[in-house]
């Protein structure tokens, strides 16, 4: 079988991870070019690579150069997240698999094209939610579906984190309306999305307070929202990257008739609390295996391996973009819900961050 050609744009933070997930799954893929406008990135990336694979993939400071000269089936998109949308729509337009970081856009209107793009030229869109894979959250899953819970009638997400000023410094782009939004869209996604899968309904309605205490950046260092299902049960988020003098806790929270879990850890990878009525359920074995090196995890090489599946079996990944849309989407709709102070009904039409620009800080 060919191995999948893989273009990683964006050599920052995170990348590291791709190129970690592509090693661990070569015998299905590989990387052919590593694109980023500082070049030294994608040359730091490259010596990685082939440190690890003993391939040396080529280095381009325009991904659409590289897409033109080399023979790539597959993107990935680990730029700032304001570009994730322009970026995935040439690259589907382009007839490319796109496996894009989160969150996919930060808009509704951009979200929907991606998908839709997607469709139209017969390509899979996926968005790496990769906590979904983590082992706890994959039990997790399973009690839910076996129906060991009963009725759900809450979930919490809890990401109390530290983010200094230092770390919106260094990249002034964090932060930023334009570009990220505030901590809700950047580090509390994940978690989001956990909540939302956990709970077995569409969203119904948000309610949010957010405002910005600590950080001198145009979005939330600090939110709350409050969500209702459709199936009656409700969200709770909490989020904020104040928390002094280091991160504190990431918590997923699941409550129902005949069941309690907690599962934290450094990247909600520990289970905490297992409790459930069934006799089955109760006695399962506890395993929480080995500790993350980050609060990224180690859910990137099974995220691979899932949507590289999807390709080659032309099935849908786990984390499609209509997957990848629903915490986006909760997240913009809190933002909605600050901006007019009231709750706000699902779906949220068009909206993006860029509608926040003029949001009164500190205190509104």
């Amino acid at each position: 079988m060919n191995k999948i050609k893989i273009a990683i744009i964006g050599c920052g933070r995170i990348s590291y991870k791709h190129v970690e997930a592509a090693v661990n799954n070569s015998a299905v893929c590989e990387i052919t070019a590593l694109c980023d406008p500082i070049i030294e990135k994608a040359e730091e990336k490259m010596r990685e690579y082939k440190e690890k694979a003993g391939i040396e993939a080529k280095v381009y400071p325009d991904y659409k150069e590289a897409l033109e000269r080399e023979d790539i089936q597959m993107a990935v998109i680990a730029t700032e997240s304001g570009y994730h949308a322009e970026i995935a729509i040439y690259c589907l337009e382009k007839g490319l698999h796109v496996l894009v970081e989160k969150p996919m856009a930060l808009s509704t209107k951009d979200a929907e094209n991606m998908i839709e793009i997607a469709k139209k030229n017969n390509v899979k869109l996926g968005v790496c939610h990769q906590n979904r894979f983590n082992p706890p959250i994959q039990k997790l899953r399973r009690a839910i579906d076996k129906g060991g819970f009963g009725r759900i009638i809450n979930g919490t997400a809890r990401i109390l984190w530290n983010r200094n000023q230092g770390y919106y410094t260094q990249a002034p782009w964090r932060g930023t309306w334009e570009l990220d939004g505030g901590t809700l869209m950047n580090q509390c996604i994940h978690n989001i999305d956990l909540l939302q899968w956990m709970m077995g309904s569409e969203v119904h309605s948000i309610y949010s307070q957010c405002d910005t205490f600590m950080r001198d950046i145009e979005g939330e260092d600090f939110g709350a929202i409050i969500i209702r299902f459709k199936n009656g049960s409700i969200g709770i988020i909490e989020g904020t990257a104040c928390v002094y003098p280091k991160n504190l806790e990431e918590t997923l929270s699941i409550f129902g008739e005949k069941g309690t879990v907690c599962i934290g850890g450094l990247a909600v990878n520990n289970i905490e609390t297992w409790k459930f009525e069934s006799e089955e359920l109760n006695n399962q074995q506890i395993s929480n295996g080995e500790e993350p090196d980050s609060v990224y995890g180690y859910g990137h090489t099974p995220l691979y391996k899932d949507f590289i599946n999807a390709i080659i079996n032309n099935v849908e990944p786990l984390i499609s973009g209509e997957e990848g849309k629903k915490a986006m989407e909760i997240i913009l709709g809190a933002y909605k819900s600050r901006l007019l102070d009231k709750k706000v009904n699902f779906p949220i039409g068009d909206f993006s961050t860029l509608q926040m620009k003029n949001i009164r800080q500190r205190g509104e």
